[in-house]
């Protein structure tokens, strides 16, 4: 008989893990909170590994590709469509240039490749990117995925496989000591409660940290030029921004502070976010802010998840930190050959 698996956490990574378990056999309950500034809740949707990509992240690059390559079947299963059309980091001075001609470099060692592009060529591809806009890199196999439909549909094929869902008890504090149920009755408990996560088990204290971040949502009003095609990814002044398409909008983000679980969304986040943003797309002054929001992402000291036994009965599956939707995929694979291993041993 195989064991009852509890996953905590019912964001991207939890909800991944629950369904691949279910569907090869296991009783899995997931155990939510439903926290409003879960990481997969506020996200931009962005599967882009080759642009997030920096020295010392190799790790996270190598399985960020492995992780892309399998996101069309992951997709395919889940009915969710996938935006093929790619990515543009984009520069609006000299010292952003070279901030992106340092991660081409950096890509060439490691066997990667992004296209240079001048600002006209840029703007053949997205004739709304902003007059300031001087050059930039071409990624065209970077997809992007809606967050939030991707969540729903998760929770679908979860039902779908008998998952069963239940809520964290009322009134519960991120970080607060669950009843795990590790080892009872020879049952597994899967962490993944995301940057909450450190507050679960002694050997996540230290490593899994909070990471507040700020999205904005803009809707296109009657009249302004349409979102961009592509994932827009910038540097401006030195701060990077990013512009992911939605149907008849965009997702803006994102901000980066360590303020442990500070849920206020500050102004001057808001007011960055949106000055850069003009600066590279001037159209989104034309736009409806319809949503700003903030959240967590599980950091970690080395930017790597854990996927990994912390003892008999408890599986880490956190510490995503930025790439949280793009890793799914393998995470859940990874859970899922840990969680055979311990059943066939």
């Amino acid at each position: 008989m195989a064991v009852q698996v509890t996953v905590l956490g019912g964001g991207v990574i939890g909800l991944s893990v629950a369904w691949f378990a279910a569907r090869d056999g296991f009783p899995v309950t997931v155990v939510d909170r439903g926290s409003p500034h879960g990481g997969s809740w506020v996200a931009g949707g962005m599967l882009a590994p080759i642009t997030e990509a920096w020295p010392g992240d190799e790790h996270v690059l190598d399985l960020g590709v492995e992780s892309l390559e399998r996101w069309p079947s992951f997709a395919a299963d889940l009915g969710l469509e996938l935006s093929e059309v790619g990515t543009l980091a984009v520069a609006v001075d000299r010292a952003d240039a070279q901030v992106l001609d340092q991660l081409c470099a950096y890509l060439g060692t490691r066997g990667r490749s992004a296209r240079r592009v001048t600002g006209r060529e840029l703007r053949g591809l997205e004739p709304g990117l902003g007059p300031s806009v001087r050059s930039g890199l071409h990624v065209p196999g970077d997809l992007s995925v809606d967050n939030r439909a991707l969540l729903d549909a998760l929770r679908a094929a979860c039902r779908d496989h008998g998952v069963r869902f239940a809520e964290a008890e009322p009134g519960a504090e991120p970080g607060a000591e669950p009843e795990t149920g590790a080892g009872r009755n020879g049952g597994v408990t899967v962490i993944a409660a995301g940057a909450w996560s450190g507050g679960l088990h002694p050997k996540l204290r230290g490593v899994i940290r909070p990471v507040k971040g700020e999205i904005l949502r803009l809707v296109a009003r009657p009249g302004a030029l349409p979102p961009p095609r592509h994932t827009v990814r910038a540097h401006v002044e030195g701060r990077p921004v990013y512009l992911v398409p939605r149907p008849g909008g965009l997702v803006l983000g994102a901000t980066q502070y360590e303020a442990g679980f500070d849920t206020g969304v500050k102004v001057r986040g808001v007011l960055d976010l949106l000055r850069d943003a003009e600066a590279v797309w001037p159209a989104i002054t034309e736009y409806a802010l319809v949503e700003s929001a903030a959240g967590f992402r599980a950091g970690s000291p080395d930017n790597a998840p854990v996927v990994d036994w912390l003892e008999p009965g408890v599986l880490a599956a956190t510490g995503h930190h930025r790439n949280g939707l793009l890793l799914a995929p393998v995470t859940a694979r990874r859970a899922l050959a840990l969680l055979r291993e311990r059943e066939d041993s």
